[in-house]
Order: C-alpha cells, then sequence, then structure tokens
C-alpha cells in the first residue's frame, strides 16, 4: 500500500515489511530500485517533474524523514536510510549476496566504507568500490535537468560493476543525481538484483561525517544537529523543514477548498 505527499508514492510498509520485501528482490533476477525519499527531495521533485516520475517509478521508496512521518500522521514511519543499507549488508552477508560501493566522490570515504562495512560484517563479499564519476546538472527549456557526465568514464564503471558481477548496488551520488543515474543505467548491469541510492550514507558510515546520538534522530530534531554541524547547509534544511511544510499545508487547504465547493 502507498500513499501519495507531494505527488510522490512512498511505501506504508513496517521495517521488518520492507526487509522481506527486499529479501524477495534477491531471490529473483530483475533489477529492483530502492530510493529513500526525505523532505528535501519531495520538494525539489515540485520543480523537477522527471525526478518526481522517476520516483514514482522505483520498486520500493521508503521514508527517509521526520518531516514525512509527521504530515502523514506516523502512517508512513521513517527508515533512515543509513540503517537500511546496513540492514542490506546484513541480509546480504547471511544470503552470500555481494554488494558494490559506488560514489561519494571520495576514494577515501568509499575505501573507509568498505572496511566499516567488512568489520561490521565479516562475511559481507564487497566485490568492487569506486567514488564515482564527476556529474553536473542541466536545465533545458527551465523545465528538464539532466545528469551530464563524462560518458568514457561512466562507461568504465559500468564495465567495471559488470566485471565484478555485484548483487547489490549502493548510489551515493546525493539526489537527484544518484537516482536518475540509477533510472538510466541499470538495466545495462545485468547482474544487479537492487540498486538503491543511499544519499550521504558513506560519510555516516566512514565516520566522514558524525550522526546525531539516537536519542535526537528519534525526536526529530537530527535536522538541528546537521545545522550545528554543518551551518552551510542552512538552505537544505530550510527547504527539508519549512518549505516542506508550507507545500504540504497549501495542498491540504487546496483540496479542502475543492471539496467545500463541491
Amino acid at each position: 500500500m502507498k500513499k501519495d505527499v507531494l505527488g510522490v508514492k512512498l511505501d506504508m510498509l513496517t521495517k521488518k515489511e520492507v526487509l522481506l520485501k527486499i529479501t524477495s528482490f534477491l531471490d529473483n533476477n530483475k533489477g529492483y530500485k530502492i530510493y529513500t525519499p526525505n523532505p528535501e527531495m519531495l520538494v525539489d521533485a515540485q520543480k523537477d517533474k522527471e525526478f518526481r516520475d522517476i520516483l514514482n517509478s522505483s520498486d520500493l521508496n521508503t521514508c527517509d524523514g521526520k518531516g514525512i512521518e509527521f504530515v502523514t500522521k506516523g502512517r508512513i514511519r521513517r527508515i533512515p536510510g543509513v540503517d537500511l543499507m546496513l540492514d542490506i549488508c546484513k541480509l546480504a552477508a547471511e544470503r552470500e549476496k555481494s554488494v558494490y560501493l559506488l560514489g561519494s566522490g571520495s576514494e577515501d570515504v568509499v575505501e573507509k566504507t568498505k572496511k566499516e562495512l567488512i568489520k561490521k560484517f565479516p562475511k559481507l563479499k564487497i566485490s568492487g568500490i569506486h567514488p564515482g564519476p564527476k556529474i553536473t546538472m542541466k536545465q533545458y527549456n527551465n523545465i528538464t535537468i539532466q545528469i551530464d557526465l563524462n560518458k568514457e568514464e561512466n562507461q568504465q564503471i559500468i564495465n567495471n560493476i559488470n566485471l565484478t558481477k555485484p548483487d547489490i548496488l549502493f548510489v551515493a551520488f546525493g539526489h537527484p543525481k544518484q537516482e536518475k543515474w540509477i533510472n538510466q543505467y541499470l538495466k545495462e548491469m545485468p547482474s544487479l538484483k537492487i540498486a538503491m541510492g543511499v544519499g550521504g550514507s558513506f560519510d555516516f558510515i566512514s565516520g566522514k561525517v558524525k550522526r546525531a546520538p539516537k536519542w535526537i534522530r528519534t525526536i526529530g530534531l537530527e535536522w538541528l544537529w546537521r545545522l550545528i554541524l554543518q551551518p552551510w547547509r542552512i538552505k537544505r534544511i530550510w527547504k527539508a523543514t519549512g518549505k516542506f511544510l508550507f507545500l504540504n499545508y497549501k495542498k491540504l487547504y487546496e483540496t479542502n477548498q475543492k471539496n467545500n465547493i463541491k
């Protein structure tokens, strides 16, 4: 069952149900797409129709934001993307599936992520790592926003993934780059059973960025923790808090107005 939040359909599943669904993905040969929409992503999807359509084409959209949990009155519960990635790695280790780490833009970060994952899951097979291609965003006709990259470099990465034949690919480019990249190139990597956009998860796992204490995450103030540690993120945090809530209440008001007219 799914619920629409600002035009993006999110799965209304418990964490246990999500993991059962992911287990079924691993038992099939199709390439499944997993995205973890947060409030900032949903705000960005309002002006980028392609991004919104890509999110809605996902095989699994899990909520990664307390704001979404709040506006849906708890009907959709937050599952932090980094925690879900770790749960999938645990599943992969138990089921002898291999993973590939792509992204972060830093060889040091992706290498430390690999080491930390192996330390946490000794039986996990990591078939390869790569910091990812340099990707920029280009806007056309003030509507379509597309990823722009070096095609030769990108093809070399795809070739390496195909050579190592992982079952799971974690893509850490940040949104909407990772979702657009997965949507465009997943079909070129036949070994993959799952491709998942993981945003800044490599930064957290590697220790580059310190996560908020669990109690802060529980009460929904992780955004304040990030703001204190990374004040340069203030525009993004405002988008994920104030602007997200404004758009939701605006949509609720417009819906009520239409219903009253009827």
